[in-house]
């Protein structure tokens, strides 16, 4: 669930619906404090004035601390944006953070995801969600 920061008119402005969507993403950890996110989301359920996103974003993930199986982390996401209001694709930022759970040595609940990104467009948008999830361990 996302709130686009964007209604129409051309203004950055909080839309009175939030947006829907599905999306994946893939954790790649090199060691316990190397990690890398990469993620896709496409968000095109609940549309308010057919307006829609899609996001292709990734970088550095930060694992703060694991206890009892949750693991609080931070991460900084970058890459490019696009949506029917944006005419091509705009550069995005990603500052966000969660918790996982570790439900298996396989599988993970991914509790609750946030992230509040910045698109690189005249005027800036902002917007903001969260999502949740359930990860697979392949190696």
């Amino acid at each position: 669930m996302f709130q686009p920061d964007y209604a129409g008119q051309g203004v950055a402005q909080t839309s009175p619906f939030a947006l829907y969507g599905m999306g994946a993403y893939i954790d790649a950890r090199f060691t316990r404090w190397v990690q890398i996110e990469a993620e896709g989301r496409w968000l095109h359920w609940h549309e308010y004035a057919g307006i829609n996103e899609n996001t292709y974003l990734i970088g550095p993930r930060i694992p703060i601390h694991t206890f009892y199986g949750f693991t609080p982390y931070g991460k900084v996401l970058v890459g490019w944006a696009s949506g029917s209001f944006l005419s091509g694709r705009a550069t995005a930022v990603a500052y966000g953070g969660g918790v996982d759970y570790q439900l298996s040595p396989r599988f993970t609940l991914r509790a609750i995801d946030f992230e509040y990104q910045q698109y690189h467009v005249s005027p800036t948008i902002w917007p903001y969600g969260g999502s949740i999830g359930l990860s697979y361990k392949v190696f």
